[in-house]
């Protein structure tokens, strides 16, 4: 198993500055996700690791190895590195089959005709793929191929795996059902895996640890799932992770009150630092409605105006607009028929919420870039 240092790493092509002095420890034997918006440097942080480029500052250790050190230009190569990549475009040769795509890297590597039959037969299978062994890449589906060329990194028995969106062509069963494959292997086989993705869903999914990346390079917070999804440190975070609604405040005479409206906040909890502005954030799943009771809204509660009502099969889409604020809400289909939840557009509804996040409004613009 293996540890990979990252420490102040930066990389620049010509004046686009695409990582700053970045630094970043991932453990043995974790699956740990690089999370992050498209251009935000995920793929060329992952180059540098696996020794495609050289970082312009800083120094890469992978275990106890110094891999790369941008001051003294030393480099060890890709192949000396002891680790395995797939890619999001599978680099399946479309001229060999299964068996010779994953044999490849080994004669190579000179590895003897016996001990190469058993490890590549034994990395077919480890991806469910006996029996294909001797099909060609056009004989496969997109699923099957992609199986191959994890197949092929996992042949050479690396400490390291660097998976680069390897499932974003997938279609979303083979990617759902992939991933649990993923996960599972690496937990099987107790390696290192580093996953770059700009899939929310994939990273939860699979990650022991993920890091979130923004637009300019920067980690934003680095924890497990649940702290990353639960306990975002800032709106960029939160706004990343799923669908976020967010509510301007302001606060007159010791109370908050939404937008421009006349609603006090119900809540109990909030900020006590009142020289600031603040938005408070939540999910969809956060949102509760119910029907107003003589027009009038629960205490905990506050009054809103349905603005769409979408039906989309299992789950009614609802937008909310509450004194100029917009949000958004959903439940399933069956709750709202049986509740009596199925609301026209314009209707009046009581509008309450199990979790709220505060943020500084001064950052509000980052929520959404």
């Amino acid at each position: 198993m293996s540890t990979i240092s990252i420490d102040a790493v930066s990389k620049a092509y010509g004046s686009h500055q695409v990582l700053r002095e970045l630094s970043l420890e991932i453990r043995q034997g974790e699956c740990f996700t690089l999370l992050g918006p498209s251009g935000c440097g995920k793929t060329v942080l992952l180059r540098l690791i696996a020794g495609f480029e050289l970082p312009d500052a800083g120094s890469i250790r992978i275990g106890e190895t110094l891999v790369s050190e941008a001051a003294s230009r030393d480099a060890l190569p890709p192949d000396k590195r002891g680790l395995g990549v797939v890619f999001q475009d599978y680099a399946v040769w479309p001229h060999m089959n299964v068996f010779d795509n994953v044999a490849y890297p080994l004669k190579l590597a000179k590895v003897g005709k016996t001990e190469l039959h058993r490890r590549v037969m034994d990395s077919i299978a480890m991806v469910n793929m006996q029996g294909l062994e001797h099909r060609l890449p056009s004989e496969l589906s997109g699923g099957q191929q992609q199986r191959v060329a994890l197949a092929r990194a996992l042949a050479a028995k690396p400490s390291l795996m660097l998976l680069d969106e390897p499932l974003s062509n997938l279609d979303a069963h083979l990617r759902e059902e992939m991933r649990f494959e993923i996960k599972e292997l690496q937990r099987k086989l107790d390696i290192t895996v580093l996953y770059v993705t700009h899939d929310q869903e994939i990273a939860l999914a699979i990650a022991d640890r993920m890091a979130v990346l923004d637009a300019k390079g920067a980690i934003r917070q680095i924890g497990t799932p649940w702290e990353i999804f639960e306990q975002p440190k800032d709106s960029f975070v939160f706004n990343f992770m799923g669908i976020a609604n967010f509510m301007p405040l302001r606060h007159e005479a010791s109370r908050y009150y939404v937008g421009k409206g006349t609603q006090a906040l119900p809540w109990t909890a909030r900020p006590t630092d009142h020289s600031r502005e603040w938005l408070v954030a939540f999910r969809p799943s956060d949102v509760r409605i119910a029907r107003l009771e003589e027009g009038v809204p629960p205490v905990d509660a506050l009054c809103g105006v349905m603005r769409r009502a979408s039906f989309l099969g299992a789950m009614m889409d609802y937008l909310v607009e509450i004194d100029g604020a917009l949000l958004r809400t959903a439940l399933p289909t069956h709750e709202a028929v049986t509740q009596g939840l199925i609301f026209q557009e314009g209707e009046q509804c009581a509008v309450s919420f199990l979790k709220l996040h505060w943020f500084d409004a001064q950052h509000a613009a980052e929520a959404t870039t």
